[in-house]
């Protein structure tokens, strides 16, 4: 890749930004009915995910956020990995953006004394099910998650890795 990519905490100034990556790709490539306003997380990046081993990070190229990640401090020594979003120019292995930010969270919540990261996902993310198995993710079923998990109406497959 060309571009140079930074990987770094999103800061307060990268809401609209984060906001225009995550629900453009959700509404306009993969047709989920969900609007910026269903998702106040967004705008409250500190409030929300910034909480225990919380945080969230961005992937920047030439000034334009192109990948996001973030995790929710869940308890019991587990973490929920959120808003995983990468721009469709910025995906594939090639790239190297997306693992850069799934390892940057993971060695974050290693180091917070973490025990177990667990996500949720879409059924339509097919790519993304491929990119969480191949980088040591193990599906598990919804009924086996903890009632501390932040479930998602549309999300469908869950997935979770021990540390």
């Amino acid at each position: 890749m060309s571009a140079k990519i930074e990987v770094r905490r999103a800061q307060k100034e990268d809401s609209t930004a984060v906001g225009r990556l995550i629900n453009g790709i959700q509404r306009e490539e993969f047709g989920i009915p969900i609007k910026l306003q269903d998702q106040p997380d967004l705008t409250d990046i500190d409030g929300f995910y910034r909480k225990g081993a919380g945080d969230f990070w961005v992937a920047e190229s030439s000034g334009q956020i192109v990948d996001t990640i973030a995790l929710i401090d869940i308890g019991q020594g587990e973490g929920a990995l959120r808003k995983m979003f990468v721009d469709k120019d910025f995906r594939g292995a090639d790239k190297g953006v997306a693992i850069e930010l799934l390892n940057r969270l993971l060695v974050h919540a290693t180091e917070k004394g973490l025990k177990r990261i667990l996500l949720g996902t879409t059924a339509k993310f097919l790519a993304a099910h491929r990119f969480y198995e191949k980088n040591g993710f193990d599906p598990i079923n919804a009924d086996d998650l903890p009632e501390s998990f932040p479930r998602m109406d549309v999300d469908t497959r869950f997935y979770q890795i021990d540390l």
